[in-house]
């Protein structure tokens, strides 16, 4: 049944084609991040402004509410043909970098390519949802986590290896390349345009303020996206230790991070595939918390030295992470009304990401002061508490129901007042 939805999937002409797109953009995207920390870092001599490439991409997500308004505000359609031909012609400017005197350009445009990636995201997730059948919805999201893992485990190789080579400029070219590629393929998906509506003089507030307004009033939405915070909180501090974990605890030089990351990343690729059937048979706060648990666990286990447990754990983190996410987006795209839809996604994705940042912070100073193994121990048992908690609120939600008949939290759920 799994791989009969992940063909009709493929088949259906919008999911195939916004699949190629997102296939052609991760791939340039993923280059990119890599190869800007490297770039800044050769031009400058210092580790904070490298360090800072990573903060340039991720500051945008603080404007999700906003950021998705205008998604909902415009055709989404034309919205990712404009943003990608937009970014192909910011990226080629990073030619003109060729000294620490013009580094500052590589960060103009990151905190830009950050925003576009929020705004098309949330335009993303509006036109899939309006487009993709509700029973495919999980195989679609799925199959996008997959296509964008599986980049993430080959494009930064392509992206340090034309570095080597050829120097930034050249990693910016090919990524405006593949913007430019993604326009086209986005330019081509088979949807209908729709007018979008005009917002009151006056009601921006209450614009940005939709999305959210949307989760807290929604009993389905609401503990999946405080799932998903919780979750990629624990999630940046287990990244920010990981270079303490390799040295500390398995006595590994740091360039086996690489190996671990990479194990992680096939994780996530195979949980792309398995998603779909799995949250056809699991509500989405079961398969959550399910997910949730495993990747505590796997958090919990890095307080043991052996590669076996290392490379074990590092494979559970890919696969249970994402389980979260997937299903809170999912849920927000089989919830919300199209009206509001592209802001509610930008903001759960907000209030999801926004900790990660922090977390990345808070587990940098930590782990100078206290035993990596604590860190671990205390996050997986975090993650456990938070994993049940989800589970109970399952178990209370679907309880009342059984005996009046079946229901699941999966299904196309009536619009919320």
């Amino acid at each position: 049944m799994g791989g009969s939805a992940v063909v009709r999937v493929l088949r259906d002409p919008t999911a195939g084609r916004y699949l190629a797109g997102v296939v052609v953009s991760g791939f340039g995207t993923s280059a990119m991040w890599l190869t800007a920390g490297i770039w800044v870092k050769s031009l400058t001599g210092s580790n904070s402004l490298a360090a800072l490439t990573v903060c340039a991409m991720w500051a945008p997500v603080l404007a999700g509410p906003a950021l998705g308004a205008l998604a909902d505000r415009m055709d989404r359609r034309t919205l990712l043909v404009r943003v990608n031909l937009a970014m192909a012609c910011l990226l080629a400017t990073l030619v003109l970098v060729d000294s620490g005197r013009t580094v500052w350009l590589v960060f103009v445009v990151l905190v830009l390519y950050g925003a576009s990636g929020v705004l098309l995201d949330a335009a993303e997730s509006a036109l899939v949802a309006g487009t993709v059948p509700a029973s495919l919805l999980a195989d679609f999201n799925g199959l996008r986590m997959t296509a964008n893992e599986g980049m993430k485990l080959v494009a930064p190789l392509a992206g340090a290896g034309l570095y080597a080579r050829f120097g930034g400029p050249a990693v910016a070219l090919l990524d405006a390349a593949t913007c430019a590629l993604a326009a086209l393929i986005f330019a081509r998906l088979p949807v209908r345009e729709r007018e979008a509506p005009r917002p009151r003089m006056g009601a921006w507030r209450g614009e940005l303020l939709a999305g959210l307004r949307r989760i807290r009033a929604s009993a389905v939405l609401r503990p999946l996206v405080t799932a998903g915070a919780a979750t990629m909180l624990l999630a940046g501090v287990n990244g920010a230790v990981t270079f303490a974990y390799v040295d500390d605890v398995l006595g590994r030089s740091p360039e086996y991070a690489g190996v671990l990351y990479a194990v992680q990343g096939a994780g996530s690729v195979a949980v792309g595939l398995l998603v779909g059937p799995l949250l056809r048979r699991l509500p989405e706060r079961v398969f959550a918390a399910g997910g949730l648990a495993l990747f505590a666990l796997a958090v919990g286990a890095r307080t043991l030295p052996p590669d076996g447990v290392a490379l074990a754990a590092s494979a559970a983190i890919g696969f249970g992470l994402p389980c979260v996410l997937i299903a809170t987006m999912t849920a927000v795209q089989r919830e919300t009304p199209d009206a509001v839809l592209a802001r509610t996604a930008a903001t759960a994705s907000s209030l999801m990401t926004a900790p990660n940042a922090v977390a990345l912070a808070l587990g940098a100073g930590l782990v100078a002061v206290v035993d990596v193994r604590v860190l671990t121990a205390v996050g997986g048992a975090a993650g456990l508490l938070a994993a049940a908690l989800l589970a109970a609120g399952a178990a209370r939600r679907t309880a009342p129901v059984s005996a009046s008949g079946p229901a699941s939290e999966s299904g196309p759920a009536s619009p919320q007042p």
